[in-house]
């Protein structure tokens, strides 16, 4: 009976702290729980604001694991944040940004007809076996990179290109068949990775958009269901990524009235799972907020220097999130700014510490990715609106 009781005690909590995020009446009640979700502090609240992003380190449990969540005040509706969303989620609007395309509802291979690999994976792929790979697959697809492709034959890096697209193509349409349950285990070290296991310990790590996501009483209703891959630029290996986008919207005046969740289902370098989300939130009488959560697990935050690693991911981390939540702000309220290379120019240059530790700079980079794809077309989006309804007084004149 204790323990009957002790049940009970424990869901009616859990069901009360989710309650709480769609009941904020207050900016004093919003407050509350972004401090207990999102380790936030009261200064952070006062730099808001003050029209000012913040940003700060959520705790983990995993070593491997990097944290982040950013806060900002913004003067304009869900409905445009999400249509901007919506309209820029395939488009190549930064640098760092190579290829991008989406899936259809029914994926075939030609969503994939504008992917290139790079040459120095395809040459890495003549040596990958099970447990030793420089590219992140399961065993079954380094088996058939083994058995399938003529490394002797003229035209092998066409045929590995066109037999790696066939086999993402075959991972997405199972993935969409049977969800999770589809998703594969990394094969390319001693130690498997289970891409569920990862991604069940992220969107179950209680923070405030996760249990948003979680509570089947939100009202949220899914506009968009998107698989969009990617190949972003990196210091060290482009990344070729699969991103399952889900865009929420919720009819009311009050707590979260949009949420964008991205869940990267594949990586070829680096990052074992990754979950970003960004949540539209209103709060009476004190205007609305972008709430940005981001959970990542990557190769290269153990061993050697690992706390030296550690350091310098998440100090790039915290600053590079901190500019995109400005530049996303400033987009949002019609200043007119777009993405350019000179933005990011600082993420862009080699240090010793990224020249040592390698993977410190795409780690950086990937934490950011859906902020730069959810919020950063935004700016373009802004620029384009912009530069259209300047041209039309010139059109009226001539």
């Amino acid at each position: 009976m204790l323990t009957r009781n002790q049940l009970l005690l424990s869901t009616c909590l859990v069901c009360l702290s989710a309650g709480t995020a769609f009941s904020q009446a207050s900016f004093t009640d919003f407050q509350k729980l972004l401090q207990q979700k999102a380790a936030f502090q009261e200064t952070d609240f006062a730099a808001v604001q003050r029209e000012q992003p913040v940003v700060r380190l959520v705790p983990v449990s995993d070593k491997r694991e990097v944290a982040v969540s950013g806060l900002i005040n913004i003067r304009t509706g869900a409905d445009e944040f999400l249509r901007g969303y919506r309209e820029g989620m395939t488009r190549k609007n930064n640098p760092a940004i190579l290829e991008i395309g989406s899936f259809a509802k029914d994926p075939v291979l030609t969503d994939l007809q504008n992917l290139t690999m790079d040459t120095r994976d395809i040459e890495d792929l003549k040596e990958c076996v099970v447990g030793d790979c420089k590219l992140k697959l399961s065993a079954a697809m380094i088996e058939r990179f083994r058995k399938e492709i003529d490394w002797q034959a003229p035209d092998y890096q066409l045929n590995a290109t066109n037999l790696f697209k066939q086999m993402l193509l075959e991972y997405v349409r199972d993935y969409r068949s049977r969800g999770d349950a589809a998703l594969i285990e990394y094969n390319d070290k001693r130690n498997e990775v289970s891409v569920a296991s990862e991604h069940r310990a992220l969107t179950g790590a209680s923070s405030y958009i996760n249990d948003v996501l979680a509570d089947q009483k939100s009202g949220l209703q899914l506009l968009e269901d998107a698989i969009v891959w990617s190949k972003i630029k990196f210091g060290l290996k482009p990344v070729i990524a699969i991103n399952h986008i889900q865009i929420y919207r919720r009819n009311s005046d009050v707590g979260p009235q949009a949420v964008v969740a991205s869940k990267q289902i594949y990586a070829n370098h680096y990052f074992n799972a990754f979950l970003a989300m960004t949540a539209f939130v209103n709060v009476p009488d004190s205007g609305a907020y972008l709430v940005y959560e981001n959970r990542s697990r990557a190769d290269g935050l153990e061993g050697p220097f690992s706390k030296i690693k550690r350091g310098v991911v998440e100090k790039k981390a915290l600053a590079g999130l901190k500019n995109i939540l400005a530049h996303s702000k400033a987009s949002l309220e019609g200043q007119g700014l777009s993405a350019t290379a000179a933005e990011f120019s600082s993420h862009r240059s080699y240090s010793w510490n990224q020249r040592l530790f390698g993977g410190i700079r795409p780690l950086l980079w990937l934490l950011m990715l859906s902020a730069l794809i959810a919020l950063l077309v935004l700016g373009k989006r802004r620029a384009d609106s912009n530069a259209s309804k300047a041209l039309k007084p010139e059109s009226a004149k001539s």
